[in-house]
């Protein structure tokens, strides 16, 4: 044999591919054909396919090609002048100008779509997300300030940003900043130690902002002690400002570096010096966390459909690659436990996108004005609970994805493990899941939410017929009904707090399964697609009710001596 002949001989692993994100997606398909009108679905579906052509397609190798693409500062030019410019990727000037023409933020804030604009909007980012080398940061932060903005009423700065924030003209859209992490930590931002000095009709800010996300935003809202305020959360104050001036010259701002992270690197995440930088009162010179309320739950809402798309990749990618790859003398889609396994990870990314969905719609419809109480409650409690839970998801089961590739996944090529670096920041912005289990459990209305999560978990379960979904529903309301005696067996408060984690794990995972059940049924009934089914009995196959007796002195103990 020759060494051509040899050459030709050997084996050589053919890649998976992804395909249109939205054909190859029945969950989706089969959530919006229940949530949308016929003739509004008929209306966006070309560009909804459109868009997942380009998602699995021509976005997906170019960010396969610009892999080693970095943004990169330069903060002096040949002349000793300092210009602290930032050239973004390839990938990243691409992901712009798709968001322009598919209105990744504008579809959100379309009137004459009601309640329906942020099901829209989500669809195409959930669809996008995973190609866009997390370019869903700053649109999350965007669409973050035209919400707080509205929210606000401060007209001037509504009819200078908005329109830009929400534009669909690339000549015109613009993206925002959301600075708030300081040395003094992001979570406890009530430390904050910027300070905001009087200076006629604006003002002036001084500090150090430790951790941007996109800095190469056009502007940015911020949080500042105006001199003279107490400390704490309540003598903040909310801040407008913007980046630079119509010359491009930075509006006293130094960009000292930008972080080196162990993911989300095609985000120009910096640490800045306010020097003296101007900036406008968003509202009241005070209560800048409450301020800051409207922004958190829209870009908790982002991170959650981000979760779901990330793990949406990864089993689109594991799926294919099962279909390809024979091992033992089959393929490995037809070995039982390879099976099994990639079984249970999709049952969690069913879970996951029925609960961030659920979310889309309960936000579309608080601002359309179309909610009630009860819904309200319900919206307050999951906006945390989706965010934690899916974050968790997110991380596991791109991990397991990884694994599920062999050694093939542990290669920077293949792009899975960029994937997983990328979902571990998930569990972390916005909120770390300890920060926001206390959010659930610390907030005054956690006994309406309650009540409204049992109500809402009871009407997906009573009409259900096919008797394996009754048993997982079952299940669900018994975590929740344990979850509301947990909280009232009168323990104290150091118990309470160090029980809730586990308390928003069982309460997101049996929303999750609930949810599961009722579209599970829903998809029998209407579409005679057992997939749903199949999902739920799966699901119910995992930890539901996570709760259990601790001793925390004995936990103090073991940790720490």
């Amino acid at each position: 044999m020759t060494k051509e002949d040899w050459r030709q001989v050997l084996f050589t692993q053919s890649p998976p591919e992804l395909g249109n994100q939205f054909l190859v997606d029945p969950l989706l398909q089969s959530w919006l054909r229940r949530a949308l009108s016929p003739d509004l679905m008929q209306t966006l579906r070309p560009e909804f396919e459109e868009l997942g052509a380009v998602a699995g397609g021509a976005l997906y190798r170019l960010q396969m090609e610009d892999r080693l693409n970095e943004p990169r500062l330069t903060q002096w030019d040949a002349w000793g002048n300092r210009v602290d410019q930032i050239e973004l990727t390839p990938l990243w000037q691409e992901a712009e100008r798709l968001t322009v023409k598919h209105g990744m933020v504008s579809a959100g804030y379309q009137r004459e779509r009601g309640r329906f604009a942020r099901i829209e909007q989500f669809a195409k980012v959930y669809l996008f997300s995973a190609s866009s080398d997390v370019y869903t940061c700053p649109l999350a932060m965007t669409d973050g300030a035209a919400r707080t903005l509205i929210e606000s009423g401060n007209q001037r700065l509504i009819e200078r940003a908005l329109p830009r924030l929400t534009s669909r003209d690339p000549e015109q859209f613009w993206t925002s900043g959301q600075w708030m992490t300081e040395t003094t930590g992001g979570s406890d931002v009530g430390r904050s130690q910027t300070r905001a000095v009087s200076d006629g009709d604006a003002w002036r800010l001084y500090g150090r902002k430790w951790f941007t996300s996109a800095v190469s935003g056009d502007m940015a809202l911020t949080l500042a002690r105006p001199e003279g305020n107490p400390s704490g959360g309540k003598g903040l104050a909310m801040y407008y400002v913007e980046l630079r001036d119509s010359d491009g010259r930075l509006n006293q701002i130094r960009v000292d570096r930008l972080k080196d992270k162990l993911g989300t690197r095609k985000v120009p995440t910096a640490e800045l010096m306010l020097e003296g930088t101007r900036a406008e009162l968003v509202g009241e010179p005070c209560n800048g966390t409450r301020a800051i309320e409207p922004m958190l739950g829209i870009t908790r809402m982002w991170n959650s459909v981000c979760a779901v798309s990330f793990m949406r990749r990864g089993m689109s990618l594991a799926r294919s690659y099962a279909d390809r790859r024979e091992a033992f003398g089959r393929k490995l889609a037809e070995l039982p436990l390879h099976v099994d396994t990639l079984a249970t990870l999709e049952a969690e990314t069913w879970g996951a996108f029925l609960m961030t969905f659920l979310l889309v719609e309960l936000n579309g419809r608080q601002e359309a004005g179309e909610i009630d109480d009860e819904q309200r409650a319900l919206l307050r409690l999951i906006t945390p609970l989706t965010k934690l839970v899916t974050g968790k998801q997110a991380v596991a089961v791109v991990s397991e994805v990884l694994e599920s590739f062999g050694g093939a996944g542990y290669v920077e090529d293949t792009g899975l493990p960029q994937l997983l670096r990328d979902a571990q920041v998930l569990p972390i912005w916005e909120g770390t899941t300890n920060v926001l289990s206390l959010d659930a459990l610390l907030r005054s209305d956690l006994n309406a939410g309650l009540v409204s999560l049992l109500g809402f978990v009871s009407s997906c379960v009573q009409p259900l017929s096919e008797p394996r979904l009754v048993a997982a529903g079952s299940a669900a309301i018994a975590a929740l009904e344990r979850s509301a005696l947990w909280l009232e067996s009168g323990q104290d408060r150091e118990r309470l707090q160090a029980g809730a984690r586990r308390l928003a794990m069982t309460m997101a995972r049996a929303l999750q399964l609930a949810l599961l059940c009722d579209h599970g049924q829903w998809m029998l009934d209407n579409e005679r697609d057992p997939r749903g089914m199949a999902a739920a009995v799966r699901y119910a196959q995992q930890p539901v009710d996570l709760l259990q007796e601790i001793d925390a002195k004995l936990d103090q103990a073991l940790v720490f001596g």
